[in-house]
């Protein structure tokens, strides 16, 4: 089952949507910081949610890949709410090693053993060579927050552009780096919308159907997961061209 996670509850889930479940599912699945939207559940809607599915017997699951890339101070773990929650997390992400394909699980000591069958039979293990990659990244503090410091240069410009690009309608983009727009008033396609933008600006950007295939035809993902000259170059290409779109 899915749940509508629209701008009234920040794209995100809530303990009282939660609540009218009828049944009650087995697992919940979280994400915070979120893919597309960036959106981070709070300190409270976290405790909220991790009270009602104590209450009805509901197994979170926490995805929280995106840990460490918060624009808004910091981000709380379900683990702080919710003992006996599945933790998911990655060195894709907030360590830059999306190719290394390393990542990790927190279970509970009543799915350690469910956990380890399913890993054994999914992948085995992790390469070893990722693996040493991974514990440098860890040492490597400075060098990881100057990323950061860099996502969080690139979403002020991208979010000072908005405006020009006719773009008002957004998600708050508190952590991860993505933006989630709106273009609904330009468009009912965002899959062409993306490639006419592609083509004529060289700027890819993600069409939202790609996340939501049943309201993501009017919305736009931007990634600012690049160097600043990037993203400025990007800007300048794409105000025009959205001017364009309004006036066609």
């Amino acid at each position: 089952m899915e749940l509508a996670c629209g701008p009234a509850s920040r794209y995100q889930l809530t303990a009282a949507m939660i609540e009218a479940m009828d049944p009650a599912p087995a697992g919940l699945i979280i994400a915070s910081p979120a893919n597309p939207t960036g959106t981070i559940i709070g300190h409270e809607d976290l405790a909220a949610i991790a009270a009602v599915c104590q209450a009805r017997g509901i197994r979170i699951v926490s995805d929280e890949i995106y840990h460490g890339l918060s624009y808004v101070g910091p981000t709380h773990s379900m683990l702080e709410f919710a003992p006996d929650a599945l933790i998911i997390n990655s060195f894709s992400k907030y360590f830059s090693m999306a190719g290394w394909r390393l990542g990790w699980l927190v279970a509970p000591d009543d799915l350690r053993e469910a956990a380890r069958a399913y890993v054994g039979n999914l992948f085995l293990t992790a390469p070893s060579l990722s693996q040493h990659a991974g514990l440098a990244a860890m040492d490597d503090i400075v060098e990881l927050e100057g990323h950061v410091a860099t996502y969080a240069r690139n979403r002020q410009l991208l979010l000072a552009a908005l405006p020009e690009l006719g773009l008002t309608a957004i998600a708050p983009p508190d952590g991860a780096f993505y933006i989630w727009a709106d273009i609904g008033h330009l468009t009912d396609d965002s899959m062409g919308f993306c490639k006419r933008l592609l083509a004529d600006t060289g700027v890819a950007t993600a069409p939202g159907v790609d996340f939501d295939p049943v309201d993501g035809h009017r919305f736009i993902r931007f990634s600012f997961a690049v160097s600043t000259p990037e993203i400025e170059e990007a800007i300048g290409r794409l105000i025009p061209w959205f001017a364009d779109q309004a006036l066609s």
